[in-house]
């Protein structure tokens, strides 16, 4: 059966603005579930720059940006927000009584009041390697572009492709799951962390992995799903590994995807909105961060935490066009729980 959830306001983002949009709900007492293509909250802080410091947070000095994600989870709990995270907003549904449905890529279903799109850049889609036959093997046949749940590699043979802190991470993290991990980078030295960098070489030196440098993949085999992978060296030299999965991580680029086929007022591909409420042309829909656009606009995530607050004030009022909303401080009344 369709996986169906019913909540106030359905955030399409689980980036820092889509978080802090969670709290800001809360304080109104309204319920938020949050969609993201990602397998995790963060948005591109837990996907591209985690130990990245970021020094224009308010009280903040300095915070590495996986914190900053961190805190904002911790800073929601009260109001137990629901998630639904590795899938994507496929399709958009405004009902008569005005509220909306939400179908996501894997078939979930959700039913909300209203609808804040808190998406950054867009959805992050992976950059994909130059393998001819690369398509061949999607879809559950042997190539993965993101990893999920470790788990579904356990004891399996698995080639992961890419020199960043993605592939470097998961190499370390797989060694201790899978049954055989091989790590091929077209290079001799690696873009993400060195300590990350460090441990994979560790674990080569231990024969705990494959570490193949200076190669590339460029050819898949299998008759309906993959069983091997050629890899070239950048001398030529090639050779055939027999493996269960293959796993290229060369990072995420932003694409406005389906939001943009809503039919929502767009500029540059970005969502024009009213700066009363972050209002888009079509009532109900919201959105708050880097997908918006007015004039003025700054890409920051303390902007987007301000137009958070307000565009939680006008969720309210369209969900409740006949109540009236009191302000209330924090730091009198505290933080209430739903």
């Amino acid at each position: 059966m369709p996986n169906v959830i019913s909540t106030d306001i359905c955030i399409v983002g689980a980036g820092p603005v889509g978080l802090f949009a969670v709290f800001e709900a809360g304080l109104l007492k309204l319920r938020c579930h949050v969609v993201d293509a990602l397998p995790q909250p963060g948005g591109q802080l837990s996907e591209i720059y985690p130990k990245k410091p970021i020094y224009d947070i308010p009280g903040f000095p300095e915070i590495l940006a996986g914190d900053l994600v961190t805190n904002l989870i911790k800073q929601i709990e009260p109001f137990h927000p629901t998630f639904t995270l590795g899938e994507r907003v496929e399709r958009f549904a405004k009902l008569d009584d005005g509220s909306f449905q939400l179908y996501t890529t894997d078939g979930t279903e959700i039913q909300c009041k209203a609808v804040a799109i808190a998406g950054g850049l867009g959805s992050f889609e992976p950059r994909k390697p130059a393998v001819e036959n690369l398509e061949q093997f999607e879809g559950g046949k042997g190539v993965h572009y993101m990893v999920r749940d470790p788990e579904h590699f356990r004891d399996q043979k698995i080639v992961i492709a890419g020199g960043g802190d993605s592939a470097l991470d998961w190499t370390n993290f797989l060694a201790n799951v899978a049954a055989d991990v091989t790590l091929v980078h077209r290079g001799t030295t690696f873009r993400g962390a060195a300590d990350s960098a460090e441990k994979v070489k560790t674990l080569a030196e231990a024969g705990k992995i494959k570490l193949v440098l200076s190669s590339n993949v460029t050819h898949l085999h299998g008759n309906g799903k993959l069983a091997q992978v050629t890899i070239t060296g950048n001398d030529g030299t090639a050779e055939t590994v027999p493996l269960d999965h293959f796993i290229p991580l060369f990072g995420l680029t932003p694409k406005l995807g389906p939001i943009g086929e809503w039919g929502l007022e767009l500029t540059d591909d970005a969502i024009v909105v009213d700066t009363l409420d972050y209002s888009t042309s079509l009532p109900g829909v919201f959105a708050i961060g880097d997908i918006n656009t007015y004039p003025g606009k700054l890409k920051l995530i303390l902007c987007g935490f301000h137009e958070a607050a307000l565009m939680c004030q006008g969720a309210f009022k369209y969900i409740y066009p006949d109540k009236k909303y009191t302000l209330k401080y924090t730091t009198v009344n505290g933080v209430p729980t739903l």
